[in-house]
């Protein structure tokens, strides 16, 4: 969740032409990451868990790429493009863990 609001901030400085479309993608994509592991937690089932901590890594990766299309088109600072790689890298390792443990769960 630290991470989407680190983005909030970061985007509303983008070109305000980028609104409905980088910047709209990325927070979406952002939002996506926590939403999807609340919502798989809810569904009180592993293989259900499962899913969304993947749809979770997926929108992960989504932001990533965006992160990057961002970076090339000059939007974000470099020190807070790099912190940004950094958050995204952690969260990936965690969802990473997560799903290995959570997989060898549902194979028992």
């Amino acid at each position: 969740m630290i991470l989407v609001k680190d983005l909030y901030r970061i985007t509303s400085g983008f070109p305000s032409y980028e609104l409905y479309s980088l910047t709209s993608q990325i927070r979406r994509s952002a939002i996506s990451i926590p939403v999807n592991i609340a919502e798989g937690w809810g569904r009180e089932s592993p293989k259900n868990y499962l899913q969304f901590l993947r749809n979770s890594r997926g929108s992960l990766f989504e932001l990533e790429t965006l992160i990057l299309i961002s970076d090339d088109m000059k939007y974000i600072e470099s020190e807070k493009s790099n912190n940004l790689h950094s958050e995204i890298d952690e969260i990936g390792k965690m969802l990473n863990s997560l799903i290995k443990r959570i997989n060898n769960k549902v194979m028992e």
